[in-house]
């Protein structure tokens, strides 16, 4: 089957089998509570949009709180943009803020809190327990604690990146060539993701997403190739692929967490431990692909299953990346 032939299949499936999947369904919404004046604090609260629509959620102060100015709306392509001067007599410190309506969602409020005497917290707040509690301060374990799960769960969640890697270890036979190829991946991405974070460089999100599917979508066809016996660069220096394309999959990263934010006062903190989440996520689904490839050896499938199960799975990776391809460049040129 020709090159033709696979992007006409992966095109005509997406049609008429994919019109709603995406990726990366899940993004967290932010809050950010400054003290400007002793029991004056200002608010922003930002959700995401999904499929067009605003997170139905909305905030709850303690009793006794009042707005010194009325909540403004701002509407982003991705999220809208709240924001509101609050005033409460007796403080926040030791005070409660719920979340209505997270516990029906599956996304996770990070909230942050500057006091006025410099002390700050960072919390993720989850559906299971939709409330924060205003602490004076939170210890830099909190804060490498918070930012290492919400990098494992942004990994875990982000199907683009995770199928970018599945890709991976179906292209590259050997133990030790795999090894060397994800090590060379983590470390580009690690690169991007961190230069970007911290603003030293910065490149249009849209365009980011859509050629990472593309990525995908490439790795896809080279594995079709490989098992032809036909030339292919990722399978003759895989390293120097998932190099080149980790440094996409960065700024991919540093969206994400972007959309988060840094704390000021442990910012090279909290940039590490979402690293390291991340690599934890990305090593456990690992783990999990070779567990089932080991189990599949176990089971001694006959030679045709197995053949049709690696064809399936590189085409089921080609239809999604190539349907995720079109939705963002849709989504950015019209």
């Amino acid at each position: 089957m020709s090159l033709r032939s696979i992007l006409l299949g992966i095109l005509f499936a997406t049609l008429a089998f994919l019109g709603g999947a995406s990726a990366h369904e899940s993004r967290p919404a932010y809050m950010e509570v400054t003290e400007i004046a002793p029991h004056r604090y200002q608010v922003l609260w930002r959700t995401p949009l999904l499929s067009g629509m605003r997170l139905p959620v909305a905030l709850r102060f303690p009793d006794g709180t009042r707005n010194v100015t009325e909540p403004t709306l701002r509407e982003f392509p991705d999220s809208l943009v709240e924001r509101r001067l609050i005033e409460l007599g007796s403080g926040l410190t030791g005070a409660r803020i719920e979340i209505v309506g997270l516990q029906a969602t599956i996304t996770d409020a990070l909230v942050r809190v500057q006091l006025l005497d410099g002390s700050y917290s960072t919390t993720l707040v989850r559906p299971s327990k939709p409330w924060v509690e205003i602490a004076t301060s939170r210890s830099s374990l909190e804060v490498a604690r918070t930012y290492l799960m919400h990098g494992i769960e942004h990994i875990l969640l982000g199907y683009d990146h995770l199928l970018f890697v599945l890709a991976l270890v179906l292209i590259v036979r050997r133990r030790g060539v795999l090894l060397t190829t994800i090590t060379a991946f983590t470390i580009a991405h690690s690169i991007t993701l961190s230069l970007a974070a911290l603003g030293v460089l910065h490149v249009p999100g849209p365009p980011v997403e859509a050629t990472i599917a593309l990525s995908i979508l490439l790795l896809a066809c080279e594995i079709i190739r490989s098992d032809r016996g036909q030339p292919s660069l990722t399978a003759q220096w895989p390293w120097l692929v998932a190099f080149s394309f980790g440094l996409l999959h960065g700024f991919g990263f540093a969206g994400a967490l972007t959309e988060i934010g840094l704390p000021q006062g442990d910012i090279p903190l909290a940039l590490f431990a979402f690293n390291v989440g991340v690599e934890a996520g990305q090593l456990l689904f690992i783990a999990a692909v070779l567990g089932l490839l080991r189990l599949a050896t176990w089971v001694r499938l006959p030679a045709f299953v197995a053949q049709h199960a690696r064809l399936a799975t590189t085409y089921a990776i080609g239809i999604m990346a190539g349907y995720w391809f079109i939705e963002r460049i849709a989504g950015f040129t019209g």
